[in-house]
């Protein structure tokens, strides 16, 4: 147990490397086992973090399953996990195994495809373990590699341009984090996020002892920490993407294959808002607070931009992609509310997104392996060939409305209360946003799933395979599940939240101007 963390992180790397050392062959029967064995790597991954979900104590807020240990030229292996990131890795195992099994029809260097993806997953884990800022960038970087070969060589007829495009605007944002990293590491002579030493104390115990936590010191540095802040707030706006550095999720989503786009959208875009909790409301609590308003206005022009946006899209992926930058809208409104409701409705919205963003780019890849087209004027009438595709279609659309009894109106109601107690003009225009997204998901599902059966194209659609019902099935049971019940979540989630934000409210209140003045004249 002392190396859970780690062995759940390798094991899909441990994957990715049987494939490329005993797999030989591009037939048809090295094909089926270079999916097969993925699947089982992924599958294994899952199993093995469900150890992570059942052993971890969600009233210690502290990190736990720590693992600390001399690595590269003086720097430290630390991961670890507490109640902010647990639930991202449990997503981004659950998903894995899923995301594998979507990939059934690709017959295109299939060994490479399944190793990139096997990678991504070993990559996407380590940013939600890693308790060092050298080891945490690694990761954080690392996983544009994949995702890059991904869309450029298995994506559409634009890929290069979109996974060019994707790259450059993820790594040059991330360039500037890795300046204010270096910046840190000079002034406070740590990367460490947690503390060092035996005695581990996690980033949210908020003690002001350097040897307790030698980057809290760091926080206090006036005009620099405002610096320090827009330097990571360059990087996790993009991974997001916030608007108006948005512009290449869409690309991208067009370009990817559709297993591609459910892991961009399901666990990529998650690693900008882990970021802000991780690093820029605790380590940089005073810029956070003075920059706020700025983000709570740029993510409410974000939600109403992009859905307007989306209203004229008349290509389904790209619709559903404007739609995810909407719903991250809520997500960064929600954490720089800097309350117990905004920022646990942040953290349980990007975990519904993970599940209804993913099936929404499955259910456009079901009817694209089909007809290949994803253009909505090539569609409509669906319902009267695939009555099983239109139901589970429905019930996602309901989802990403934020329909009540499904995980995508808690998060939503839960953001929009944070964020009401904070700037009720905010809240009024992100409030209009719900009513957008219900016309521009509806007017989606009504084009291509109702109506006549017209096209002679589509009359010998046939309805979804069982395989394909398979994949689902989890995805519904967790979209209800969580809209129900969604204290499955948020008991993991609060008290982690609520420490984070005492301690950055009693940071905030050390560094008020009357105090420092106090200081200086002592």
């Amino acid at each position: 147990m002392g190396n859970l963390l780690s062995l759940t992180t390798f094991f899909p790397l441990l994957g990715a490397i049987i494939l490329a050392l005993f797999l030989r062959g591009n037939d048809e029967a090295a094909q089926s086992n270079a999916k097969w064995v993925a699947l089982a790597t992924t599958a294994a991954t899952f199993i093995i973090s469900l150890f992570i979900l059942f052993g971890f104590d969600a009233s210690d807020t502290g990190f736990q399953f720590v693992e600390d240990r001399e690595w590269l030229l003086g720097m430290n292996y630390r991961m670890g996990v507490d109640g902010i990131s647990v639930l991202f890795i449990m997503l981004t195992t659950f998903l894995m195994p899923l995301v594998i099994a979507s990939c059934w029809h690709v017959s295109h260097r299939v060994k490479e495809y399944m190793i990139a993806f096997l990678l991504l997953e070993t990559l996407m884990l380590g940013v939600f373990m890693a308790l060092d800022l050298i080891l945490f960038y690694l990761f954080f970087e690392a996983g544009l590699i994949p995702m890059f070969l991904i869309i450029g060589i298995w994506g559409g007829k634009n890929r290069i341009y979109a996974s060019f495009k994707f790259f450059l605007y993820t790594f040059l944002g991330s360039v500037l984090m890795l300046v204010a990293m270096v910046g840190m590491f000079t002034e406070a002579g740590t990367t460490c996020i947690a503390a060092c030493g035996p005695d581990i104390v996690g980033l949210m115990d908020f003690t002001f002892a350097s040897e307790t936590f030698p980057l809290l010191g760091f926080q206090v540095v006036g005009g620099m920490q405002t610096l320090l802040w827009l330097a990571f707030f360059a990087s996790f706006a993009v991974k997001m993407p916030m608007w108006p550095v948005h512009t290449w999720l869409p690309d991208a989503h067009v370009q990817a294959p559709t297993a591609g786009s459910v892991v961009l959208a399901a666990i990529l875009l998650k690693m900008g808002g882990y970021g802000f909790l991780r690093f820029s409301l605790p380590m940089f609590p005073v810029a956070s607070d003075i920059l706020a308003p700025l983000v709570l206005w740029m993510s409410a022009i974000a939600i109403v931009y992009t859905s307007l946006v989306a209203l004229v899209q008349e290509d389904m992926k790209k619709l559903i992609a404007y739609s995810s930058v909407a719903h991250m809208g809520y997500v960064t409104m929600g954490i720089f509310a800097m309350n117990q409701q905004g920022i646990d409705g942040a953290i349980f919205q990007m975990i519904s997104h993970g599940f209804v963003s993913g099936a929404l780019f499955l259910c456009v890849g079901v009817i694209y392996d089909r007809m290949h087209t994803r253009d909505i004027d090539a569609y409509g009438g669906l319902v009267n060939r695939m009555p099983a595709y239109a139901l589970i279609f429905m019930l996602f659309t309901m989802a990403n409305v934020g329909l009540p009894g499904t995980s995508g109106f808690v998060g939503e109601f839960l953001t929009l209360m944070g964020i009401f107690q904070v700037n009720t003009w905010v809240a009024l225009v992100a409030t209009s946003g719900v009513i957008l997204s219900a016309a521009y998901a509806l007017w989606l599902y009504r084009r291509v799933v109702m109506g006549d059966l017209i096209k002679e194209s589509l009359k010998s659609i046939t309805d979804m395979t069982g395989r394909e019902r398979a994949i689902f099935a989890p995805l519904v049971v967790m979209t209800i599940l969580l809209g129900v019940y969604p204290s499955l979540a948020t008991d993991i989630i609060g008290p982690s939240v609520e420490n984070l934000i005492t301690g950055v409210e009693t940071a905030q209140a050390a560094y008020e101007p009357a105090t420092l003045i106090a200081e200086a004249t002592e």
